[in-house]
């Protein structure tokens, strides 16, 4: 069965390339230096000559609150364009099964915990991420289309926070675990006695690593076929302020931590309920500890041959 993973260079893509060729898959990767998602003509002419069984979107135009609430043109208008030219050539293609990922900010800003997948659309979103959230509830749509009018095998998955190797380091766009493990780690290097991070520290958030995430979307594509988009996460959260202890520990940092009250926290709370993806045989196996140690050490590595997104 071949598999083309789109974002194949990404957090995501990387993982799942990794899971599906150890499961015996054919896997193409495909990114911006093979194909350009935002040019429609030369992606329906990439999948009619690759012809492959199966399509996983990892593609997207990511990053953490500050670049969110900052650009939401950009993460409004290129996700909407690359999900919409990846399904219309997948479709041309004759793909038999696509996997659409999208986001737990999909959900509303303020609705009851733990999040089941039927609070989408009962309220309204977070402020600071809603461009980039229209842009996945619009995608989870058109898979719904595509299964109504031309009964598509096709389905969407949404992640929680995720965190692992080959994650974003970028101060300016990454989300918060990859940007708290770079910035206590720079703390230590550079003998600093004292971390000012966003917020209040008090949001509570939930963290899945990519390799549990990988994963879950193996066992989605070989065992669901269904309308109803997918949580997958922990079922269990902490506070920012919570997970900046680890990560400090885990990175050696014993200086202060400060937090700078005039940024934005974001969504109080977001944990999500994982009782249906559970329900098909998938558990999360690497615990936040273990996880967060472990990709302490991969960026320590990576940073030492340049491999690092920073």
């Amino acid at each position: 069965m071949k598999v083309v993973i789109a974002g194949s260079s990404g957090l995501v893509g990387s993982a799942l390339i990794q899971t599906y060729s150890s499961s015996g898959y054919e896997v193409v990767g495909i990114n911006r230096s093979v194909i350009d998602l935002l040019d429609l003509e030369a992606t329906r002419t990439f999948l009619k000559k690759v012809k492959p069984n199966l399509i996983i979107d990892a593609a997207a135009k990511v990053g953490g609150i500050g670049v969110n609430n900052s650009s939401p043109v950009e993460f409004l208008s290129e996700n909407m364009r690359i999900q919409s030219n990846l399904m219309q050539a997948a479709h041309e293609a004759d793909v038999e099964k696509f996997i659409f990922l999208g986001s737990s900010c999909i959900y509303p800003r303020d609705c009851p915990q733990p999040i089941k997948e039927e609070s989408l659309m009962s309220g309204p979103l977070e402020t600071t991420n809603s461009a980039y959230a229209i842009a996945k509830i619009a995608g989870i749509e058109l898979v719904n289309s595509y299964r109504k009018q031309y009964g598509a095998k096709w389905i969407s998955l949404m992640p929680t926070n995720l965190y692992g190797p080959n994650d974003n380091f970028d101060l300016l766009t990454s989300h918060v675990l990859p940007a708290l493990i770079r910035r206590f780690i720079e703390a230590v290097e550079n003998g600093s006695a004292k971390v000012t991070l966003w917020g209040s520290g008090s949001p509570r958030r939930e963290f899945l690593h990519v390799n549990d995430l990988a994963k879950a979307i193996l066992k989605t594509s070989e065992n669901y076929d269904s309308p109803m988009h997918l949580n997958i996460g922990t079922g269990s959260d902490l506070t920012i302020k919570e997970l900046a202890r680890k990560v400090a520990v885990a990175a050696g940092f014993t200086g202060e931590i400060e937090w700078d009250m005039s940024k934005p926290d974001g969504t109080p709370q977001k944990v999500l309920d994982v009782s249906k993806i559970k329900a098909l045989g998938w558990e999360p196996t690497i615990t936040l500890e273990d996880g967060i140690a472990s990709t302490i050490a991969w960026y320590k590595e990576a940073s030492q041959r340049g491999e690092v997104r920073k």
